[in-house]
């Protein structure tokens, strides 16, 4: 396994754990942690052990959006390098949503752009209290990426999303998760005590049966009714067929709890 320079990695007993650390940039994203996130996202999503991730940050921020002292230093040369971190980013954007592990992001602190854009991108997303989410794209004459253009109209509807990306409104984070932004708001304390407690019990669950939701969610605002029945079809046929599942109704049938992660 690569080292990181502005990640942290860890990865023990199925739960993979990915923090951001910059903490004195404001986990911004530069070129490098961009590139670092795409191999990362790689990683989770080719490694089999891994059955659940967990996406967190150092300090007090969560992540600011980009680096925009870097973005103002390429000078000319700006579009180049920004196309150059959102195919990084998006990269992993794309491993993280189709990846058979569920990704849990803990918001530790503020998410700003593309922070809020990673945020959104979770399968549960639980946040401390004092987090704060804004979009601040426009704030820099930008617009956004990170795939909040996909996740935000899902979660939250249009007029919602719209106002956010025109005002850059700022959401506490009472308010994101009165609006369906977050799964649960936590003391700052219990963040990641939650966060590890809820990746352990999802990495004793059925991997392929959490991927298969996943694919399903996925799709589920592009494919047509017959088309999503079609695919639930496949999924769950292949889930239930599959050695978890097998152990799933071997369990019911001897009525005792389900060994997943053993099942061969």
């Amino acid at each position: 396994m690569r080292e990181y320079n502005t990640l942290q990695w860890e990865n023990a007993n199925g739960v993979a754990k990915i923090t951001l650390d910059r903490p004195d940039a404001a986990n911004s994203l530069n070129l490098e942690m961009a590139q670092e996130l795409m191999h990362v996202a790689m990683v989770c999503d080719q490694d089999a052990s891994i059955r659940a991730v967990i996406l967190t940050a150092s300090g007090k921020m969560f992540c600011a959006g980009g680096d925009v002292l870097s973005f103002h230093a390429a000078g000319d040369d700006i579009g180049l390098l920004v196309k150059d971190i959102t195919a990084c980013l998006h990269s992993a954007n794309s491993r993280f949503a189709r990846m058979t592990a569920p990704l849990i992001v803990a918001v530790n602190g503020t998410a700003a752009g593309a922070g809020f854009s990673l945020a959104a991108s979770g399968d549960i997303v639980l946040a401390v209290e004092k987090a704060k989410f804004t979009m601040a794209y426009t704030g820099i004459g930008a617009s956004p990426d990170g795939g909040s253009s996909v996740y935000l109209p899902r979660l939250i509807g249009l007029r919602r999303t719209q106002e956010l990306m025109f005002t850059n409104r700022v959401l506490t984070a009472q308010e994101a998760l009165d609006w369906g932004l977050l799964t649960k708001v936590v003391a700052a304390d219990d963040l990641m005590s939650e966060a590890e407690a809820l990746a352990n019990k999802l990495a004793s669950g059925p991997l392929m049966a959490h991927g298969k939701i996943k694919e399903l969610l996925l799709g589920s605002y592009s494919n047509t009714l017959e088309t999503q029945l079609e695919i639930e079809s496949r999924c769950i046929a292949k889930s239930v067929s599959s050695p978890e599942g097998r152990e799933g109704l071997r369990a019911f049938a001897e009525k005792r709890k389900p060994d997943f992660k053993s099942a061969k």
